[in-house]
């Protein structure tokens, strides 16, 4: 057996936890000879699968619970003083709620480790900035994927769908490149993705303070939230209403060089990590002037709020 795959039959002996899919053993192809985890199955797939079948519209109410859910099992992960170093929709798999999967590379956090020449493992578009220039991966690494799901969440839009994921996109994301944020996520989620994929590490939020934070505004314990989702789940229903089907598989179509499977990277000589200008105030409404491949899609963002 190779160590990946002992490796994350390991992880999930010591990280049984609610939010992280269940691993009940392993078994061997009687043919093939090669041996396979059994896991927990569930029925909806992975999140952007979920998101892909659901007729029905999927409120901000849910989408934070559910949200907040994820985040408690990064927190047990990192509690466990490991980090799970492939973190990205594909693994997260959903049942009644949704669990944290592939633990395969999930390592403990105080082990330094040099890049390896071939390259580092990983989904291009939720890799950190700092870790795609062969730095060591962190649990602030975690973080910045889990703002890049989050966004993929509350938009329903997959990142970088419609551009090939090469070097050419790594550098823009060391540049400041980052998904759009629609319009019609409430400010409160925005910022705390903004926060979350920040470029320098040190601005991310602790894990511990994103799962207080998504717990309390999923126990009510803000109000200013609710009135945030309530003001965008019209605008968001309405859109959701008037969506041909046409619409919905743009948002899940992808470019044939986008790869959303885990693979090795190796990119020379990427720029330092910067942030993109941003420009804050109270108001609620937002929007995003773009300077990126992709104008109508992606930003640079620098952010105008405005009454």
């Amino acid at each position: 057996m190779c160590s990946d795959f002992l490796n994350e039959i390991k992880s999930h002996l010591q990280i049984h936890l609610v939010d992280i899919i269940q691993c009940f053993g392993i078994t061997q192809d009687p043919n093939s000879k090669e041996y396979m985890m059994v896991i927990e199955y569930c029925n909806n797939g992975n999140l952007r699968n979920y998101l892909n079948k659901s007729e029905n519209y999927i409120d901000y109410k849910f989408k934070i619970d559910k949200l907040q859910q994820i985040a408690r099992g990064l927190l047990d992960i990192h509690n466990a003083e490991k980090v799970h170093k492939d973190f990205h929709s594909g693994n997260i798999l959903f049942k009644y709620g949704p669990y944290i999967s592939d633990l395969g590379m999930c390592q403990p956090a105080n082990i330094k480790q040099t890049v390896k020449e071939e390259g580092i493992c990983g989904v291009l578009p939720y890799m950190a900035p700092e870790v795609l220039r062969g730095q060591q991966y962190t649990k602030a690494a975690d973080i910045y994927s889990f703002g890049i799901i989050m966004n993929e969440f509350l938009s329903e839009e997959i990142p970088f769908n419609d551009i090939p994921h090469n070097e050419f996109l790594a550098i823009k994301i060391c540049k400041g490149l980052r998904p759009t944020i629609s319009n019609d996520i409430p400010k409160l989620l925005a910022d705390l993705i903004i926060k979350c994929w920040d470029a320098e590490m040190k601005n991310r939020p602790t894990t511990k303070e994103l799962y207080q934070t998504l717990n309390g505004w999923s126990s009510g314990q803000n109000s200013e939230i609710y009135f945030q989702i309530e003001e965008c789940d019209k605008i968001r229903k309405e859109k959701f209403k008037n969506r041909s089907n046409e619409d919905k598989s743009k948002s899940f179509k992808t470019h044939p060089q986008a790869i959303y499977t885990s693979r090795l990277l190796n990119f020379n000589s990427l720029p330092k990590p910067v942030n993109s200008s941003f420009q804050f105030s109270s108001d609620t409404n937002y929007t995003a002037q773009s300077t990126s491949v992709n104008p109508s899609k992606y930003s640079l963002y620098y952010y105008n709020y405005f009454s």
